[in-house]
Protein backbone atom coordinates (compact mmCIF):
# COMPACT_ATOMS: atom_id res chain seq x y z
CA UNK A 1 0.00 0.00 0.00
CA UNK A 2 0.99 3.73 -0.03
CA UNK A 3 2.39 4.87 2.76
CA UNK A 4 -0.03 7.73 3.13
CA UNK A 5 1.91 9.26 5.90
CA UNK A 6 4.92 10.16 4.73
CA UNK A 7 4.66 12.73 1.74
CA UNK A 8 5.87 11.85 -1.45
CA UNK A 9 7.59 15.35 -0.93
CA UNK A 10 9.12 14.29 2.31
CA UNK A 11 10.02 10.72 1.24
CA UNK A 12 12.00 11.39 -1.90
CA UNK A 13 14.77 14.29 -3.20
CA UNK A 14 11.75 16.05 -4.49
CA UNK A 15 11.73 18.12 -1.19
CA UNK A 16 15.69 19.06 -1.27
CA UNK A 17 15.47 20.45 -4.68
CA UNK A 18 12.22 22.75 -4.35
CA UNK A 19 14.37 23.92 -1.65
CA UNK A 20 17.23 24.33 -3.62
CA UNK A 21 15.58 25.77 -6.80
CA UNK A 22 13.77 28.42 -4.20
CA UNK A 23 10.64 26.70 -4.98
CA UNK A 24 9.58 26.93 -1.48
CA UNK A 25 9.38 29.19 1.35
CA UNK A 26 12.34 29.10 3.61
CA UNK A 27 14.48 32.13 2.39
CA UNK A 28 11.92 35.48 3.96
CA UNK A 29 11.18 36.75 0.44
CA UNK A 30 8.82 39.94 0.97
CA UNK A 31 7.24 41.55 -1.92
CA UNK A 32 9.17 44.19 -1.74
CA UNK A 33 12.36 41.96 -2.68
CA UNK A 34 10.75 41.20 -6.26
CA UNK A 35 10.45 43.16 -8.95
CA UNK A 36 6.90 44.21 -10.57
CA UNK A 37 7.53 43.48 -14.06
CA UNK A 38 6.68 40.62 -14.57
CA UNK A 39 8.04 39.76 -17.91
CA UNK A 40 9.66 36.99 -19.31
CA UNK A 41 12.85 35.42 -18.24
CA UNK A 42 13.18 32.42 -20.88
CA UNK A 43 10.81 30.63 -23.53
CA UNK A 44 10.81 26.72 -23.20
CA UNK A 45 9.32 25.40 -25.73
CA UNK A 46 5.77 25.94 -25.44
CA UNK A 47 6.29 26.98 -21.62
CA UNK A 48 8.06 30.73 -20.24
CA UNK A 49 9.60 31.42 -17.36
CA UNK A 50 8.84 34.72 -15.83
CA UNK A 51 11.21 37.04 -14.14
CA UNK A 52 8.99 36.72 -10.79
CA UNK A 53 9.87 33.16 -10.79
CA UNK A 54 13.51 33.55 -11.71
CA UNK A 55 13.67 36.15 -8.90
CA UNK A 56 12.03 34.43 -6.07
CA UNK A 57 13.75 31.39 -6.62
CA UNK A 58 17.24 33.20 -6.68
CA UNK A 59 16.06 35.46 -3.32
CA UNK A 60 15.61 31.65 -1.29
CA UNK A 61 18.80 30.63 -1.99
CA UNK A 62 20.38 33.98 -1.29
CA UNK A 63 18.36 33.85 2.35
CA UNK A 64 19.76 30.21 2.81
CA UNK A 65 22.93 31.23 1.96
CA UNK A 66 22.62 34.41 4.52
CA UNK A 67 25.97 35.08 6.16
CA UNK A 68 27.28 32.61 3.37
CA UNK A 69 26.90 34.87 0.56
CA UNK A 70 30.99 34.27 0.12
CA UNK A 71 30.17 30.72 -0.73
CA UNK A 72 27.57 31.61 -3.80
CA UNK A 73 28.98 32.34 -7.25
CA UNK A 74 28.48 36.11 -8.68
CA UNK A 75 24.82 36.98 -9.16
CA UNK A 76 25.44 36.55 -13.25
CA UNK A 77 25.99 33.07 -12.43
CA UNK A 78 23.85 31.88 -9.85
CA UNK A 79 20.85 33.30 -11.87
CA UNK A 80 21.93 30.70 -14.78
CA UNK A 81 22.49 28.09 -12.85
CA UNK A 82 18.57 28.73 -11.28
CA UNK A 83 16.94 29.14 -14.68
CA UNK A 84 18.68 26.06 -16.06
CA UNK A 85 17.41 24.48 -12.85
CA UNK A 86 13.87 25.84 -13.90
CA UNK A 87 14.18 25.39 -17.76
CA UNK A 88 14.81 21.06 -16.55
CA UNK A 89 11.69 21.61 -14.42
CA UNK A 90 9.69 22.97 -17.07
CA UNK A 91 11.16 20.25 -20.00
CA UNK A 92 9.82 17.24 -17.50
CA UNK A 93 6.88 18.39 -16.35
CA UNK A 94 6.31 18.92 -19.96
CA UNK A 95 7.44 15.15 -20.54
CA UNK A 96 5.20 14.04 -17.66
CA UNK A 97 2.32 15.25 -19.02
CA UNK A 98 2.62 14.65 -22.38
CA UNK A 99 2.76 10.73 -20.90
CA UNK A 100 -0.65 10.71 -19.33
CA UNK A 101 1.00 11.61 -15.82
CA UNK A 102 -1.58 13.02 -13.73
CA UNK A 103 -1.67 14.01 -10.11
CA UNK A 104 -5.24 15.12 -8.19
CA UNK A 105 -5.53 17.85 -5.76
CA UNK A 106 -6.22 15.44 -2.72
CA UNK A 107 -2.65 14.48 -3.53
CA UNK A 108 -1.44 18.24 -3.86
CA UNK A 109 -3.37 18.65 -0.19
CA UNK A 110 -1.84 15.60 1.34
CA UNK A 111 1.77 16.74 -0.43
CA UNK A 112 1.40 20.59 1.10
CA UNK A 113 -0.06 18.80 4.31
CA UNK A 114 3.46 17.10 4.69
CA UNK A 115 5.34 19.94 4.30
CA UNK A 116 3.17 22.16 6.78
CA UNK A 117 3.85 19.34 9.50
CA UNK A 118 7.84 18.95 8.74
CA UNK A 119 7.90 22.82 9.52
CA UNK A 120 5.90 22.47 12.91
CA UNK A 121 2.99 24.58 10.98
CA UNK A 122 -0.69 23.59 10.12
CA UNK A 123 -1.89 24.48 6.66
CA UNK A 124 -3.12 27.70 7.24
CA UNK A 125 -0.20 29.19 9.34
CA UNK A 126 1.81 28.05 5.94
CA UNK A 127 -0.69 29.95 3.60
CA UNK A 128 -0.24 32.83 6.30
CA UNK A 129 3.93 32.25 6.07
CA UNK A 130 3.75 32.40 1.91
CA UNK A 131 1.47 35.85 2.15
CA UNK A 132 4.32 37.25 4.96
CA UNK A 133 6.35 36.60 2.07
CA UNK A 134 5.23 37.83 -0.51
CA UNK A 135 3.83 34.37 -2.44
CA UNK A 136 1.22 33.33 -3.64
CA UNK A 137 -0.60 30.21 -2.11
CA UNK A 138 -2.14 29.38 -5.90
CA UNK A 139 1.72 29.51 -7.39
CA UNK A 140 2.83 27.57 -4.46
CA UNK A 141 0.36 24.79 -4.90
CA UNK A 142 1.07 24.83 -8.34
CA UNK A 143 5.27 24.36 -7.53
CA UNK A 144 3.90 21.30 -5.96
CA UNK A 145 1.88 19.86 -8.59
CA UNK A 146 4.93 20.06 -10.94
CA UNK A 147 7.59 18.32 -8.12
CA UNK A 148 5.13 15.62 -7.82
CA UNK A 149 4.47 15.06 -11.62
CA UNK A 150 8.09 15.72 -12.10
CA UNK A 151 8.62 12.71 -8.74
CA UNK A 152 5.73 10.36 -10.77
CA UNK A 153 7.69 10.74 -13.75
CA UNK A 154 10.84 9.71 -12.60
CA UNK A 155 9.11 6.54 -10.83
CA UNK A 156 7.87 5.82 -14.06
CA UNK A 157 11.49 5.99 -15.87
CA UNK A 158 12.39 3.61 -13.30
CA UNK A 159 9.72 1.11 -13.53
CA UNK A 160 10.23 0.74 -17.38
CA UNK A 161 14.10 0.92 -17.75
CA UNK A 162 15.67 0.41 -14.65
CA UNK A 163 16.20 -3.87 -13.34
CA UNK A 164 18.26 -5.09 -11.01
CA UNK A 165 18.98 -8.97 -11.50
CA UNK A 166 18.68 -12.08 -8.44
CA UNK A 167 22.68 -12.01 -9.94
CA UNK A 168 23.55 -8.24 -9.23
CA UNK A 169 22.48 -8.87 -5.65
CA UNK A 170 24.30 -12.01 -5.08
CA UNK A 171 27.23 -10.40 -6.30
CA UNK A 172 26.91 -7.14 -4.05
CA UNK A 173 26.02 -9.20 -0.93
CA UNK A 174 29.20 -11.25 -1.41
CA UNK A 175 30.96 -8.11 -1.54
CA UNK A 176 29.72 -6.67 1.36
CA UNK A 177 30.92 -9.92 3.48
CA UNK A 178 34.23 -8.87 2.70
CA UNK A 179 33.70 -5.07 3.69
CA UNK A 180 30.78 -2.68 5.68
CA UNK A 181 32.22 0.41 4.43
CA UNK A 182 30.56 3.15 3.15
CA UNK A 183 31.94 6.75 1.90
CA UNK A 184 30.31 10.09 1.60
CA UNK A 185 31.49 11.89 -1.55
CA UNK A 186 30.69 15.06 -2.92
CA UNK A 187 31.96 16.16 -6.38
CA UNK A 188 32.47 19.22 -9.15
CA UNK A 189 31.36 18.51 -12.27
CA UNK A 190 31.90 20.53 -15.51
CA UNK A 191 29.78 19.49 -18.42
CA UNK A 192 30.55 19.08 -22.01
CA UNK A 193 27.90 18.65 -24.12
CA UNK A 194 27.14 16.03 -26.71
CA UNK A 195 29.46 15.86 -29.21
CA UNK A 196 32.18 18.20 -27.86
CA UNK A 197 34.62 19.44 -30.50
CA UNK A 198 38.42 19.17 -29.07
CA UNK A 199 38.15 22.79 -28.30
CA UNK A 200 35.55 22.71 -26.42
CA UNK A 201 37.13 19.51 -24.43
CA UNK A 202 40.10 21.20 -24.10
CA UNK A 203 38.81 24.73 -22.41
CA UNK A 204 36.88 22.43 -19.68
CA UNK A 205 40.12 20.56 -18.83
CA UNK A 206 41.99 24.12 -18.24
CA UNK A 207 38.71 24.96 -16.09
CA UNK A 208 38.53 21.85 -13.81
CA UNK A 209 42.33 21.45 -13.36
CA UNK A 210 42.06 25.52 -12.50
CA UNK A 211 39.23 24.59 -9.97
CA UNK A 212 41.81 21.79 -8.81
CA UNK A 213 44.69 24.21 -7.98
CA UNK A 214 42.19 26.21 -6.02
CA UNK A 215 41.53 23.63 -3.75
CA UNK A 216 45.01 22.20 -3.53
CA UNK A 217 46.23 25.58 -2.64
CA UNK A 218 43.71 26.15 -0.05
CA UNK A 219 42.42 29.11 -2.00
CA UNK A 220 38.68 27.47 -1.71
CA UNK A 221 37.26 25.11 0.34
CA UNK A 222 35.63 21.77 -2.02
CA UNK A 223 32.02 22.81 -0.70
CA UNK A 224 32.80 26.74 -2.02
CA UNK A 225 34.04 25.91 -5.03
CA UNK A 226 31.08 23.47 -5.97
CA UNK A 227 28.79 26.67 -5.73
CA UNK A 228 30.52 28.35 -7.89
CA UNK A 229 31.99 26.25 -10.95
CA UNK A 230 30.15 22.35 -10.83
CA UNK A 231 27.25 22.16 -13.45
CA UNK A 232 25.84 19.63 -11.33
CA UNK A 233 22.55 19.93 -10.78
CA UNK A 234 23.48 19.85 -7.07
CA UNK A 235 26.30 22.45 -7.13
CA UNK A 236 24.10 24.65 -4.87
CA UNK A 237 24.22 21.98 -2.09
CA UNK A 238 28.14 21.78 -2.27
CA UNK A 239 28.55 18.77 -4.81
CA UNK A 240 27.13 16.59 -1.74
CA UNK A 241 26.76 12.99 -3.02
CA UNK A 242 25.48 11.82 0.24
CA UNK A 243 26.50 8.30 1.73
CA UNK A 244 27.52 5.36 -0.84
CA UNK A 245 28.67 1.79 -0.85
CA UNK A 246 30.98 0.09 -3.19
CA UNK A 247 27.76 -1.17 -5.14
CA UNK A 248 26.37 2.44 -5.77
CA UNK A 249 30.24 3.75 -6.84
CA UNK A 250 30.89 3.04 -10.81
CA UNK A 251 34.16 0.03 -10.89
CA UNK A 252 36.52 2.76 -11.37
CA UNK A 253 35.70 5.17 -8.86
CA UNK A 254 34.85 2.28 -6.41
CA UNK A 255 38.96 1.14 -6.66
CA UNK A 256 39.62 4.95 -6.42
CA UNK A 257 37.51 5.18 -3.32
CA UNK A 258 39.54 2.23 -1.68
CA UNK A 259 43.25 4.07 -1.77
CA UNK A 260 41.71 7.62 -0.69
CA UNK A 261 41.91 9.23 2.76
CA UNK A 262 38.66 11.01 3.91
CA UNK A 263 39.28 14.86 2.66
CA UNK A 264 40.97 13.76 -0.39
CA UNK A 265 40.26 14.97 -3.89
CA UNK A 266 40.72 13.13 -7.20
CA UNK A 267 43.04 14.84 -9.90
CA UNK A 268 40.30 15.54 -12.62
CA UNK A 269 38.24 12.28 -14.06
CA UNK A 270 36.81 12.09 -17.45
CA UNK A 271 33.74 10.50 -17.79
CA UNK A 272 30.06 11.08 -20.00
CA UNK A 273 28.73 14.15 -19.25
CA UNK A 274 32.38 15.72 -18.74
CA UNK A 275 35.36 16.82 -15.94
CA UNK A 276 34.59 15.57 -12.40
CA UNK A 277 36.29 16.26 -9.33
CA UNK A 278 36.00 13.21 -6.73
CA UNK A 279 36.19 14.42 -2.77
CA UNK A 280 36.16 11.65 -0.29
CA UNK A 281 34.58 13.35 2.90
CA UNK A 282 33.98 10.50 5.59
CA UNK A 283 34.39 7.09 5.76
CA UNK A 284 32.36 4.35 8.47
CA UNK A 285 31.39 1.37 8.96
CA UNK A 286 28.41 0.04 8.28
CA UNK A 287 28.60 -3.57 8.63
CA UNK A 288 25.65 -5.21 10.18
CA UNK A 289 26.21 -8.76 11.93
CA UNK A 290 23.59 -11.29 13.63
CA UNK A 291 19.61 -10.99 13.35
CA UNK A 292 17.68 -8.20 13.49
CA UNK A 293 14.89 -8.52 15.53
CA UNK A 294 11.88 -5.79 15.07
CA UNK A 295 8.24 -5.09 16.42
CA UNK A 296 6.21 -5.02 13.81
CA UNK A 297 2.30 -4.57 14.31
CA UNK A 298 -1.12 -5.39 12.78
CA UNK A 299 -3.95 -2.64 12.69
CA UNK A 300 -6.86 -1.30 10.26
CA UNK A 301 -7.83 2.36 10.64
CA UNK A 302 -10.19 5.05 9.28
CA UNK A 303 -8.42 8.10 7.80
CA UNK A 304 -10.45 11.51 7.74
CA UNK A 305 -8.45 13.25 5.78
CA UNK A 306 -7.51 17.46 5.87
CA UNK A 307 -7.72 19.29 2.70
CA UNK A 308 -8.52 22.86 1.33
CA UNK A 309 -11.71 22.44 1.60
CA UNK A 310 -11.83 20.44 5.59
CA UNK A 311 -9.86 22.10 8.28
CA UNK A 312 -8.54 20.57 10.77
CA UNK A 313 -10.88 21.43 13.20
CA UNK A 314 -13.50 19.37 10.70
CA UNK A 315 -11.44 16.72 10.11
CA UNK A 316 -11.40 16.41 13.97
CA UNK A 317 -14.60 16.78 14.79
CA UNK A 318 -15.66 13.82 12.45
CA UNK A 319 -13.39 11.80 13.62
CA UNK A 320 -14.67 12.29 17.42
CA UNK A 321 -17.88 11.26 15.66
CA UNK A 322 -16.66 8.84 14.01
CA UNK A 323 -15.36 7.15 17.20
CA UNK A 324 -18.16 7.30 19.72
CA UNK A 325 -20.67 6.05 16.81
CA UNK A 326 -18.05 2.61 17.03
CA UNK A 327 -17.86 3.29 20.80
CA UNK A 328 -21.43 3.32 20.42
CA UNK A 329 -22.15 0.11 18.99
CA UNK A 330 -20.90 0.70 15.34
CA UNK A 331 -18.98 -1.78 13.45
CA UNK A 332 -15.75 -1.18 13.04
CA UNK A 333 -15.67 -2.66 9.16
CA UNK A 334 -18.67 -0.94 8.19
CA UNK A 335 -17.88 2.52 9.59
CA UNK A 336 -14.61 1.65 7.34
CA UNK A 337 -17.04 1.18 4.48
CA UNK A 338 -18.95 4.27 4.95
CA UNK A 339 -16.24 6.99 5.91
CA UNK A 340 -12.50 5.81 5.43
CA UNK A 341 -10.66 8.57 3.18
CA UNK A 342 -8.01 5.74 2.66
CA UNK A 343 -9.65 4.32 -0.67
CA UNK A 344 -6.14 1.78 -0.78
CA UNK A 345 -6.80 -0.13 2.56
CA UNK A 346 -10.86 0.82 2.88
CA UNK A 347 -11.55 -2.07 0.27
CA UNK A 348 -9.76 -3.95 2.83
CA UNK A 349 -12.17 -3.32 5.47
CA UNK A 350 -8.90 -0.42 6.46
CA UNK A 351 -6.48 -2.93 7.39
CA UNK A 352 -2.70 -1.92 6.70
CA UNK A 353 -1.13 -5.11 7.09
CA UNK A 354 2.32 -5.36 9.34
CA UNK A 355 4.36 -2.18 9.84
CA UNK A 356 7.23 -1.39 12.37
CA UNK A 357 6.49 1.49 14.53
CA UNK A 358 8.72 4.58 12.48
CA UNK A 359 6.89 3.03 9.07
CA UNK A 360 3.89 5.23 9.35
CA UNK A 361 5.20 8.39 11.09
CA UNK A 362 6.49 9.13 15.07
CA UNK A 363 2.76 10.22 16.26
CA UNK A 364 1.07 7.06 14.36
CA UNK A 365 3.56 5.08 15.05
CA UNK A 366 4.07 5.59 18.98
CA UNK A 367 -0.02 5.62 18.85
CA UNK A 368 -0.28 1.86 17.72
CA UNK A 369 2.75 0.78 19.95
CA UNK A 370 0.76 2.21 23.52
CA UNK A 371 -2.72 0.18 22.30
CA UNK A 372 -3.35 -3.26 23.71
CA UNK A 373 -4.14 -5.82 21.13
CA UNK A 374 -7.87 -5.23 19.75
CA UNK A 375 -8.33 -1.95 21.53
CA UNK A 376 -9.21 1.30 19.73
CA UNK A 377 -7.63 4.52 20.05
CA UNK A 378 -9.27 7.83 19.93
CA UNK A 379 -8.46 10.31 16.86
CA UNK A 380 -4.67 10.38 15.90
CA UNK A 381 -3.86 12.93 14.30
CA UNK A 382 -1.24 12.88 11.11
CA UNK A 383 0.10 14.53 8.53
CA UNK A 384 -2.35 13.19 6.49
CA UNK A 385 -5.57 13.80 9.07
CA UNK A 386 -7.29 11.84 11.75
CA UNK A 387 -7.58 8.61 12.51
CA UNK A 388 -8.90 5.84 14.11
CA UNK A 389 -7.22 2.98 14.21
CA UNK A 390 -7.88 -0.75 16.01
CA UNK A 391 -4.64 -2.67 16.65
CA UNK A 392 -5.04 -6.35 15.90
CA UNK A 393 -1.49 -7.73 16.89
CA UNK A 394 2.11 -7.97 16.81
CA UNK A 395 4.90 -9.61 16.81
CA UNK A 396 8.82 -10.03 16.75
CA UNK A 397 10.41 -10.63 13.11
CA UNK A 398 14.13 -11.09 11.83
CA UNK A 399 13.93 -8.81 8.78
CA UNK A 400 18.29 -8.77 8.78
CA UNK A 401 18.25 -10.68 5.62
CA UNK A 402 15.47 -9.45 3.68
CA UNK A 403 16.52 -6.20 4.34
CA UNK A 404 19.92 -6.50 3.39
CA UNK A 405 18.23 -8.03 -0.07
CA UNK A 406 16.03 -5.28 -0.52
CA UNK A 407 18.69 -2.49 0.74
CA UNK A 408 21.40 -3.82 -2.19
CA UNK A 409 18.52 -3.81 -4.60
CA UNK A 410 17.66 -0.41 -3.51
CA UNK A 411 21.09 1.39 -3.77
CA UNK A 412 21.88 -0.67 -6.93
CA UNK A 413 18.92 0.57 -8.45
CA UNK A 414 19.43 4.00 -7.47
CA UNK A 415 22.73 4.20 -9.15
CA UNK A 416 21.34 2.79 -12.65
CA UNK A 417 18.34 5.23 -12.07
CA UNK A 418 21.14 8.22 -11.42
CA UNK A 419 22.98 7.56 -14.57
CA UNK A 420 20.28 6.43 -17.17
CA UNK A 421 17.89 9.72 -15.77
CA UNK A 422 20.77 11.85 -16.23
CA UNK A 423 21.47 10.92 -19.29
CA UNK A 424 18.17 11.25 -20.62
CA UNK A 425 17.56 14.87 -19.32
CA UNK A 426 20.58 16.15 -21.03
CA UNK A 427 19.12 14.68 -24.35
CA UNK A 428 15.64 16.06 -23.19
CA UNK A 429 17.61 19.51 -22.52
CA UNK A 430 19.35 18.95 -25.84
CA UNK A 431 16.13 18.34 -27.89
CA UNK A 432 14.26 21.49 -26.17
CA UNK A 433 13.82 24.92 -27.73
CA UNK A 434 15.32 27.34 -25.07
CA UNK A 435 15.39 31.34 -25.99
CA UNK A 436 16.94 32.88 -23.14
CA UNK A 437 15.83 36.21 -22.37
CA UNK A 438 17.96 37.33 -19.41
CA UNK A 439 21.37 37.26 -18.72
CA UNK A 440 24.68 36.34 -21.06
CA UNK A 441 22.68 34.09 -22.91
CA UNK A 442 19.50 36.73 -24.19
CA UNK A 443 21.01 36.89 -27.38
CA UNK A 444 21.16 32.91 -28.14
CA UNK A 445 18.66 30.64 -29.08
CA UNK A 446 18.85 27.25 -27.74
CA UNK A 447 17.28 24.97 -30.27
CA UNK A 448 17.36 21.04 -30.99
CA UNK A 449 20.48 20.07 -33.25
CA UNK A 450 19.46 19.37 -36.99
CA UNK A 451 19.24 15.81 -37.26
CA UNK A 452 22.24 14.25 -39.41
CA UNK A 453 21.33 13.77 -42.84
CA UNK A 454 21.33 9.93 -44.23
CA UNK A 455 24.31 8.79 -46.13
CA UNK A 456 23.94 8.18 -49.54
CA UNK A 457 23.36 4.80 -51.00
CA UNK A 458 25.27 3.07 -52.80
CA UNK A 459 24.64 2.42 -56.47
Amino acid sequence: MNKFFASPLLASPVLASLLAAGLLFGGNVRAQDLQPIDRIAAVVDEDVILKTELDRAIANIMGQYAGRSDQLPPRDVLERQVLERLILLKIQVAQAQGTGVRVTDQEIDQAIGGIANSNKISVDQLRQQLARDGSSYNDFRASIRDELLVQRLRQRFAQTRISVSDAEIDAALAAQANTGTQYRLAHILIALPEGATPEQIATAQKKVEGVKTLIDKGEMDFNAAAVRYSDSPNALEGGDLGWRSLDEIPAAFGELMRKMSAGQVTDPIRGPSGFQLLKLVEVRDASQSGPKLVTQFNARHILVRISDTVSEAQAKAKADTLRARIAGGAKFDDVVKESSEDLTSQAKGGDLGWFTQDEFGPEFGGAVAALADNEISQPIHSQAGYHIVQRIGSRQSDVADQSKRAQVQETIGRRKLEEEWNRYLREKRGEAFVDFRVGKGAEETTAPAEPAKPAASGG
